[in-house]
């Protein structure tokens, strides 16, 4: 197999004076930098008001091309703005790029989330449930099963006892945790939706005032289990505005306890992992989002769920 080129600023520079405009781009070329956070993409700014992506390989440019088609697909339903691509095309043989508008603001690891804000994501779980699933399948977006909250508890729990002798985490709160409890909490049928699979953080655009301006990276989305998305906002927001916000967009309180569950067991495997030398995330940003995940709030029961529920069902 033939090896992907490597882009560089002078790649990256060529390729968007040939797209942008000379007023656009100014006589020198525009001002490229790379985005900071990896992923399988070469992500560059490009001055203030673009960013472009290089697909790095056969499957990322796959993903890249469905991708394109789903943000178009659901931007209609969505109460935030999704990028719009201005160009798109190939920038090696069988390589994509897309060149997108920038959405103004940080992210939400930068600014922390309003009330307004949390109404913002709830509006945005909303809107992925009025995805029609089946137009996405078309799409070419994969249908993923839900995972196995218990397995995934199995593999918490000594994960996080070897936290607690390094003195990173009190494994108590998850002991609590059962495998009747993660029963309790399995997914349901017939409740899947189009999910981001990606609602962290760095794909939060949030403004300087806390509310919700877009979301980026789409290349993971799927047909699968709602709570994946409340999970990832645990990730991203804290728990408890996460689960406001689910519950705003009318999730009952068994796929939310799920996404918190999911976001708990997954934050401790990944800190473990990565003390452990099996993850090369930042170290800081996995103990925040342990911390997140792991805020008390108030809907901490499972005994009383009832198996089933009108507000859990598939809209």
């Amino acid at each position: 197999m033939t090896q992907a080129p490597t882009p560089t600023a002078d790649t990256v520079r060529r390729l968007v004076r040939s797209l942008l405009k000379e007023s656009a781009t100014g006589t020198s070329g525009p001002d490229v930098r790379p985005v900071a956070a990896g992923g399988e993409h070469s992500t560059w700014w490009v001055g203030t008001r673009h960013v472009l992506r290089l697909a790095s390989d056969k499957e990322a440019t796959a993903r890249q091309r469905r991708e394109l088609r789903l943000r178009d697909l659901a931007r209609p339903h969505l109460p935030v703005a999704v990028p719009t691509s201005v160009a798109h095309g190939e920038w090696a043989p069988g390589l994509t790029y897309t060149l997108d508008t920038a959405i103004a603001g940080g992210t939400a690891e930068e600014h922390d989330v309003s009330a307004v804000g949390e109404a913002d994501l709830a509006g945005l779980l909303t809107g992925l449930r009025e995805v029609p699933v089946r137009q996405a399948e078309t799409l070419g977006v994969p249908r993923t099963p839900p995972r196995s909250l218990e397995a995934l508890r199995r593999m918490a729990v000594p994960a996080a006892e070897r936290l607690a002798a390094a003195d990173e985490f009190d494994p108590a709160p998850l002991l609590q945790f059962t495998s009747p409890g993660a029963a309790q909490l399995a997914a349901q049928p017939g409740t899947a939706v189009l999910v981001h699979h990606g609602l962290k953080g760095e794909h939060l655009v949030v403004s300087a005032d806390g509310r919700v301006r877009g979301v980026l990276d789409w290349t993971d989305a799927a047909v699968g289990d709602p709570a994946e998305d409340i999970a990832g906002l645990a990730l991203a927001v804290g728990s408890g505005a996460a689960v406001r916000a689910a519950t705003l967009a009318g999730y009952g309180a068994r796929p939310c306890l799920r996404g918190l569950w999911l976001a708990r067991c997954d934050t401790v495997i990944r800190l473990a992992d990565r003390l452990e030398g099996r993850d090369d995330s930042p170290l800081t940003l996995l103990r925040t989002r342990l911390r997140r995940a792991w805020e008390a709030i108030l809907l901490e029961r499972v005994t009383e769920l009832r198996e089933d529920t009108e507000d859990d069902a598939e809209p």
